[in-house]
């Protein structure tokens, strides 16, 4: 049975229309995956959906009383209040058939609907004094149960993720024939995540949501619906069946589009060379150009890939940071306990945990911006970090996007040139127009391409990346997992995006409540395989990589004093032995070196030599002491 279909919609706020022509039929019990690129109008098309915006063409038919219920991306801001008060807020007769008679995307009238909603809300809470509505309340309090939130919890004081389930729950209070999800996943942890995903298949309510989360698409979806240069195209399937089938289109596009230049080439040189009389033949081919003309005109152009093309700084001392036996309390609350680990050059360590575990504290503690109470941070030599935050407190909402990247200048310097802010930012698929405006305009997943392009300008050789996936479209998130494993440096990154991590991490730094934290090989698969071996009773493999020496072959034991001595020392005589290294190297790429008598730089080719194998020991060393101390911990 179709619940509602759009049929030639049109809509345009100025620019490009976001909808041209737009066909779409949604059927009961389907769940729609809408996919697209970042600022596509994706959002616009879910608004156009539940009724909030109308269409400057075409017809919108919906079956006879049908109710939808929209979770946007960004969760509206609601009065303080308990959680029972928010979901009450939703209660049957506050729905999308009102509002759409009601508000007609007026300011004014929107704003008096949030007063009469309130009023409701007050006149309902004395109604439950007398008795009036016990049935509502019943339902509100059973909607509140399923979500596993407490009813008298201040909202203003939940974490994203439960705040994300309130509203959830104030949307589903109507019980919605159509639910439309902006970006479910945003911000929630992947406890969470899987909680939304059991929530929503059982409950077998028809969907249309937008997300980016490669495996929440492949279980929740039944088609694939995307929205490109206003117009939808429907692929039954998983997302890898959408890419095969994508790629075909693209491919036939490209060569029916080649095809179409060259009929073009041929009939303007025709009309270059004259038309020699008119007759009815002559007139019908060139009226015939004419239009084709008109075609070239309204065609629009697939937008081109993000180009990402990170700096890369000097390489950083080969140890970026020794974490020794850490301990954090924010308000009694434990965030880290003795935890100790050890980062290297290169490596690639994942976070994971719940929301308000401390995975941003975490990285700022390795970034050097705060201290723990106890333990020690040593950070290593020569590092140039570059910090995407996850609030993104580093774009001025008062600036264009010209000046959040380049401040006041025309031009960044980016591996050794300097470009042109407007031709650095069509890298990342902003047009001149968006470059010189405000940002206040720009969709989620624009501004991480804008933070993207702000992070970028700046070399480094450690990228500590705090929830970077967050509204990407699916070709930018791809682009920045291929830039991650080719990069050279360190990659620090917290992330509940299960697909990133399987795809980017070497190992994971996993949060375990109370404050501990675990070290585990590989990404969140690896994580989960190892934790339910872990359940079914069987020994589980040492939790972290490390690359084990050929020499270490001797049986698990306690280190003795000498060699705890011996390992506590070692990464400050390795970071000493890697300074001297490096001031050798500046030393003998000076030219005026080489004009004074030539034993001097034999003598500094000499020590450099001696310096490289005294640092090869000292690692071999240190990483055989930490695997036998790891080791026996671990027995």
């Amino acid at each position: 049975m179709t619940l509602l279909s759009l049929k030639d919609v049109s809509l345009g706020f100025g620019g490009p229309k976001l909808l041209d022509g737009a066909d779409l039929q949604i059927c009961r019990g389907e769940r729609i995956c809408l996919v697209g690129r970042n600022g596509a109008g994706k959002s616009t098309l879910l608004k156009v959906l539940h009724g909030e915006l109308t269409p400057d063409r075409g017809t919108v038919a919906r079956a006879q009383g049908l109710k939808t219920a929209l979770l946007p991306q960004e969760a509206p801001r609601e009065p303080k209040g308990t959680v029972y008060d928010i979901v009450a807020s939703g209660q049957p007769g506050d729905n999308r058939t009102v509002r759409e008679e009601n508000q007609k995307n007026s300011p004014k009238l929107s704003r008096q609907c949030d007063e009469v909603s309130q009023r409701k809300l007050n006149s309902m809470q004395r109604d439950l004094d007398t008795g009036v509505t016990w049935q509502l309340h019943r339902q509100i309090q059973a909607v509140i149960s399923r979500m596993g939130l407490d009813e008298k919890a201040e909202s203003s004081l939940l974490s994203a993720g439960h705040r994300r389930r309130v509203h959830l729950a104030r949307v589903l209070l109507n019980k919605p024939d159509i639910l439309l999800l902006d970006e479910p996943t945003n911000h929630l942890d992947i406890d969470a995540i899987l909680w939304m995903e059991d929530f929503l298949l059982r409950s077998a309510t028809t969907l249309i949501f937008v997300s980016h989360d490669r495996i929440f698409i492949n279980k929740m979806s039944t088609r694939i619906v995307e929205l490109d240069r206003g117009r939808l195209t429907s692929f039954p399937g998983n997302i890898e069946t959408y890419r095969d089938r994508k790629e075909e289109l693209i491919g036939n596009e490209e060569s029916a589009s080649a095809e179409f230049n060259k009929k073009l080439m041929r009939e303007e040189t025709w009309l270059r060379q004259g038309v020699k009389a008119r007759r009815t033949r002559n007139e019908g081919r060139v009226k015939i150009l004419m239009e084709m003309r008109d075609e070239v005109r309204r065609r629009r152009t697939r937008s081109g890939n993000v180009r990402l093309l990170v700096q890369e700084a000097e390489r950083s001392g080969r140890l970026v940071a020794d974490v020794a036996d850490i301990s954090l309390a924010f308000n009694g609350k434990t965030i880290l306990s003795h935890f100790s680990t050890t980062i290297m050059r290169g490596d690639k360590i994942g976070i994971i945990g719940p929301n308000g575990c401390g995975k941003t504290t975490l990285l700022r503690m390795l970034l050097g911006e705060i201290s723990p109470d106890s333990g020690a941070v040593k950070l290593g030599t020569h590092l140039e970090a570059a910090y995407f935050d996850q609030l993104r407190e580093k774009l001025d909402e008062s600036k264009t996007l010209q000046e959040n990247v380049a401040d006041k200048g025309e031009t960044v310097f980016i591996n050794g040139k300097h470009r042109h802010i407007i031709g650095y930012l069509k890298d990342f698929l902003f047009s001149p127009a968006q470059a010189r405006a405000p940002i206040s305009a720009l969709s989620g997943g624009e501004r991480n391409r804008l933070l993207l392009a702000r992070l970028f300008t700046k070399p480094s050789n450690l990228l500590v990346l705090d929830e970077p996936t967050n509204d990407l479209d699916a070709e930018t998130l791809e682009l920045v997992e291929s830039m991650l494993i080719d990069y050279g440096g360190t990659v620090l990154v917290a992330s509940h995006d299960r697909a990133f991590l399987n795809n980017v991490v070497s190992s994971t730094l996993v949060f375990e409540g109370e404050g501990r934290v675990s070290e585990h090989v590989g990404g969140y698969d690896d994580w989960q395989r190892l934790r339910s071996a872990e359940n079914e009773g069987t020994k589980p493999l040492l939790q972290r990589k490390k690359t084990k020496p050929q020499n270490a072959t001797a049986a698990p034991r306690k280190l003795t004093f000498k060699e705890q001595r011996e390992l506590d020392l070692l990464p400050e005589i390795i970071e000493t032995l890697e300074e001297e290294k490096l001031t050798l190297y500046a030393a003998m790429a000076d030219p005026a070196l080489y004009k004074k008598a030539g034993e001097n730089v034999q003598g500094l080719q000499v020590r450099l030599d001696q310096v490289e194998r005294d640092l090869e020991t000292s690692y071999a060393r240190w990483e055989l002491l930490e695997e036998l101390s790891l080791t026996f911990k671990n027995l």
